[in-house]
């Protein structure tokens, strides 16, 4: 299973957010992860659509859109024609209906992907796994960068790779958001991971293509 590596733009300087987009493909990123929080489902606000649509232009990298929002299924449109490849909502903000939410952003032609956050159990995210493209963990309390890695994620990857292996979909992208690192990465990889967010790792480092290549275990 290709192991694939999305930095964070969380950490990036958005006043150069044009530059830098280019900058992390021509470092071998495999995809571009736009975290989008409404000041509601997560204490922070970063940015919209909007922003999206500005780096569109930029980069040939999926761009990985993990909307922290309440209500996200009012938003799905507007991600859609800003030029996003990839939705990702929360279990926790669509409740019953996120099965139908999954469903929505696949009629419109993007890939779509449910998340669960630390205090979710992984069970909660089982019956997406039919409807999703992509399935995210996130291994820290969204809102924030620069946390640490909760060890504890590692067992909801296991469970959620098993359970994706028993029902047929054993190919399925495993996304992990949250405290990623070096020394952590293949652990997360051994876990069953296969697509690593990066925020902090990749743009603290002086050789953002250095990190990208070690992430993914080469």
């Amino acid at each position: 299973m290709k192991i694939k590596i999305a930095p964070s733009i969380l950490s990036a300087d958005f006043s150069r957010i044009g530059e830098t987009v280019k900058t992390l493909e021509a470092c071998g990123a495999d995809l571009i992860h736009c975290d989008v929080m409404d000041g509601n489902f997560v204490p922070p606000i970063t940015f919209g659509a909007q922003m999206v649509k500005q780096i569109r232009p930029f980069t040939k990298l999926p761009l990985d859109c993990h909307l922290m929002t309440l209500h996200p299924e009012t938003h799905i449109e507007d991600f859609v024609k800003a030029g996003a490849d990839i939705i990702s909502v929360h279990v926790e903000a669509c409740g019953k209906d996120t099965v139908n939410v999954l469903r929505e952003i696949k009629k419109c032609g993007v890939k779509a992907s449910a998340v669960i956050n630390p205090e979710t159990r992984v069970g909660e995210i089982f019956d997406c796994v039919e409807d999703a493209d992509m399935l995210l963990v996130m291994s820290v309390h969204p809102g924030w960068g620069g946390q640490k890695f909760i060890p504890e994620t590692l067992k909801k990857i296991e469970a959620l790779r098993a359970f994706c292996v028993k029902s047929g979909r054993g190919e399925m992208d495993i996304e992990v958001d949250g405290g990623v690192t070096i020394e952590n990465a293949s652990d997360i990889k051994a876990a069953g991971a296969n697509v690593l967010v990066a925020g902090n790792t990749v743009f603290k480092s002086s050789d953002m293509r250095g990190v990208i290549s070690a992430l993914r275990g080469e």
